[in-house]
Protein backbone atom coordinates (compact mmCIF):
# COMPACT_ATOMS: atom_id res chain seq x y z
CA UNK A 1 0.00 0.00 0.00
CA UNK A 2 1.02 3.10 -0.54
CA UNK A 3 -0.03 7.11 0.35
CA UNK A 4 0.84 9.92 -2.13
CA UNK A 5 -0.06 13.49 -1.15
CA UNK A 6 -0.11 16.66 -2.69
CA UNK A 7 -2.29 19.40 -3.98
CA UNK A 8 -4.58 20.28 -6.80
CA UNK A 9 -5.88 23.00 -8.93
CA UNK A 10 -9.14 22.22 -10.28
CA UNK A 11 -10.62 24.46 -13.28
CA UNK A 12 -14.61 24.10 -13.70
CA UNK A 13 -16.48 24.98 -17.16
CA UNK A 14 -20.65 24.78 -16.94
CA UNK A 15 -21.71 22.61 -19.25
CA UNK A 16 -25.37 22.26 -21.09
CA UNK A 17 -27.57 21.58 -17.97
CA UNK A 18 -29.33 17.99 -18.52
CA UNK A 19 -32.64 16.38 -17.71
CA UNK A 20 -34.46 19.89 -18.66
CA UNK A 21 -32.40 22.00 -16.22
CA UNK A 22 -32.64 20.10 -12.70
CA UNK A 23 -29.27 18.47 -13.22
CA UNK A 24 -25.93 20.68 -13.54
CA UNK A 25 -23.07 19.93 -15.63
CA UNK A 26 -19.58 20.89 -15.14
CA UNK A 27 -16.65 19.96 -17.38
CA UNK A 28 -13.40 20.36 -15.32
CA UNK A 29 -9.52 20.06 -15.18
CA UNK A 30 -6.94 19.69 -12.62
CA UNK A 31 -3.20 19.77 -12.01
CA UNK A 32 -1.89 17.45 -9.48
CA UNK A 33 1.08 18.10 -7.81
CA UNK A 34 3.38 16.33 -4.96
CA UNK A 35 3.28 12.59 -4.89
CA UNK A 36 1.15 12.34 -8.21
CA UNK A 37 2.43 14.90 -11.08
CA UNK A 38 -0.57 14.50 -13.01
CA UNK A 39 -3.36 15.75 -15.13
CA UNK A 40 -7.14 15.26 -14.80
CA UNK A 41 -10.06 15.65 -16.61
CA UNK A 42 -13.45 14.65 -16.13
CA UNK A 43 -17.48 15.26 -15.98
CA UNK A 44 -19.23 16.40 -12.99
CA UNK A 45 -22.96 16.28 -12.79
CA UNK A 46 -25.19 17.77 -9.85
CA UNK A 47 -28.50 18.63 -8.26
CA UNK A 48 -30.07 20.39 -5.37
CA UNK A 49 -29.13 23.95 -4.31
CA UNK A 50 -25.99 24.39 -3.35
CA UNK A 51 -25.39 28.30 -2.70
CA UNK A 52 -27.96 26.78 0.20
CA UNK A 53 -25.51 24.15 1.13
CA UNK A 54 -28.03 21.27 -0.09
CA UNK A 55 -26.89 19.56 -2.93
CA UNK A 56 -24.73 16.37 -4.15
CA UNK A 57 -23.08 15.53 -7.46
CA UNK A 58 -21.35 12.31 -9.07
CA UNK A 59 -18.06 12.97 -11.30
CA UNK A 60 -15.74 10.53 -13.54
CA UNK A 61 -12.54 12.04 -14.50
CA UNK A 62 -9.33 10.27 -15.90
CA UNK A 63 -5.92 10.90 -14.47
CA UNK A 64 -2.80 10.60 -16.72
CA UNK A 65 0.95 11.30 -15.58
CA UNK A 66 3.10 9.99 -12.65
CA UNK A 67 2.25 8.55 -9.46
CA UNK A 68 5.59 7.65 -6.80
CA UNK A 69 7.50 7.59 -10.28
CA UNK A 70 5.42 5.09 -11.97
CA UNK A 71 3.82 6.49 -15.43
CA UNK A 72 0.45 5.45 -16.31
CA UNK A 73 -3.61 6.62 -16.72
CA UNK A 74 -6.63 5.44 -14.41
CA UNK A 75 -10.14 6.78 -13.58
CA UNK A 76 -11.72 8.60 -10.00
CA UNK A 77 -15.40 8.36 -9.27
CA UNK A 78 -16.23 10.95 -7.30
CA UNK A 79 -19.48 10.79 -4.93
CA UNK A 80 -20.36 13.90 -3.02
CA UNK A 81 -23.15 15.75 -0.96
CA UNK A 82 -23.94 18.55 1.19
CA UNK A 83 -26.63 19.01 3.81
CA UNK A 84 -27.12 20.90 6.67
CA UNK A 85 -23.65 22.61 6.79
CA UNK A 86 -21.97 19.25 6.47
CA UNK A 87 -20.25 17.45 3.47
CA UNK A 88 -19.56 13.86 2.78
CA UNK A 89 -17.31 13.36 -0.16
CA UNK A 90 -16.27 9.79 -1.58
CA UNK A 91 -13.33 9.24 -4.12
CA UNK A 92 -12.36 6.16 -5.66
CA UNK A 93 -9.90 4.81 -7.95
CA UNK A 94 -12.36 2.44 -10.39
CA UNK A 95 -11.16 -1.04 -10.60
CA UNK A 96 -10.07 -2.30 -14.18
CA UNK A 97 -9.22 1.25 -15.20
CA UNK A 98 -5.56 1.70 -14.60
CA UNK A 99 -2.88 1.64 -17.50
CA UNK A 100 0.89 1.16 -18.30
CA UNK A 101 2.69 1.17 -14.79
CA UNK A 102 -0.51 1.59 -13.43
CA UNK A 103 -2.09 -1.26 -14.43
CA UNK A 104 -4.30 -3.12 -11.44
CA UNK A 105 -4.18 0.21 -9.10
CA UNK A 106 -7.08 0.67 -6.67
CA UNK A 107 -7.59 2.78 -3.68
CA UNK A 108 -9.27 5.52 -2.15
CA UNK A 109 -8.47 9.51 -2.47
CA UNK A 110 -9.75 11.85 0.84
CA UNK A 111 -10.24 15.55 -0.52
CA UNK A 112 -9.43 18.41 1.95
CA UNK A 113 -9.84 22.24 0.82
CA UNK A 114 -7.81 24.79 3.34
CA UNK A 115 -9.36 27.91 4.62
CA UNK A 116 -7.24 29.66 1.85
CA UNK A 117 -9.13 27.53 -0.90
CA UNK A 118 -5.80 25.26 -1.28
CA UNK A 119 -7.20 21.92 -2.27
CA UNK A 120 -4.92 18.43 -0.60
CA UNK A 121 -5.18 15.12 -1.71
CA UNK A 122 -4.32 11.97 0.23
CA UNK A 123 -4.81 9.01 -2.45
CA UNK A 124 -3.94 5.70 -0.62
CA UNK A 125 -3.05 3.05 -3.46
CA UNK A 126 -2.15 -0.28 -4.04
CA UNK A 127 -0.62 -1.03 -7.95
Amino acid sequence: MGIARGTFEIVMTPGTPEINGAIGRFDFTKSFHGDLDATGIGVMLSAGDPLAGEAGYVAIETVRGSLAGQAGDFALQQFGTAHEGSQNLHYEIVPGSGHEELTGITGTLLLTIEDDGTHRYELDYEV
